[in-house]
C-alpha cells in the first residue's frame, strides 16, 4: 500500500526522466489524469495514453526531450502538499514558480488547475506540486 499515490507518480516521472527512459508507466487515479492532461498541456511531456482494466488501469506517459541536446523538458518535479501537512493558499497567495516560468497545479472547486488559471478564475487551493 502507498500512502502518498501522488509522490509516488512525481517519483516514477522523476526517476525516468533520470534515467532517460522514453516511456514510464504508472497506476491510473482521477487526480494522476487530471494532473497528466496538464503536463501535456504545458508542453512537459511528449504524449499519454489512459489503460482501462477492471480494477485500477494504467497510465502511459511518453516523455519529452530536446532533439539535439537531449536535455528533458521536466527539469524538476516537486510535490509541495504532503498527506501530513496540506499546503493550501487562496487567490492572492498563489505561488509563481520560477517567476512564471514554471508551473504549480493545485487542487481547487473548480477541479485541478494551474496557478495561471486559478488567478484568472480568482480561486485557491491546495498546492499539488511545482513543475519546472
Amino acid at each position: 500500500m502507498i500512502t502518498d499515490p501522488i509522490a509516488d507518480y512525481l517519483t516514477r516521472i522523476r526517476n525516468a526522466v533520470a534515467a532517460k527512459h522514453r516511456m514510464v508507466e504508472v497506476p491510473a487515479s482521477n487526480l494522476k489524469k487530471n494532473i497528466t492532461k496538464i503536463l501535456f498541456e504545458k508542453g512537459y511531456i511528449l504524449n499519454y495514453k489512459f489503460e482501462d482494466s477492471e480494477v485500477q488501469g494504467n497510465i502511459k506517459i511518453a516523455l519529452k526531450y530536446h532533439p539535439v541536446t537531449k536535455m528533458p523538458a521536466i527539469r524538476s518535479l516537486e510535490r509541495v502538499s504532503k498527506p501530513g501537512l496540506r499546503q493550501y493558499k487562496s487567490a492572492d497567495e498563489l505561488p509563481r514558480v520560477i517567476n512564471g516560468l514554471g508551473v504549480a497545479i493545485l487542487s481547487t472547486s473548480k477541479g485541478v488547475i494551474t496557478d495561471k488559471e486559478a488567478r484568472k478564475l480568482n480561486v485557491g487551493g491546495e498546492v499539488i506540486c511545482y513543475v519546472s
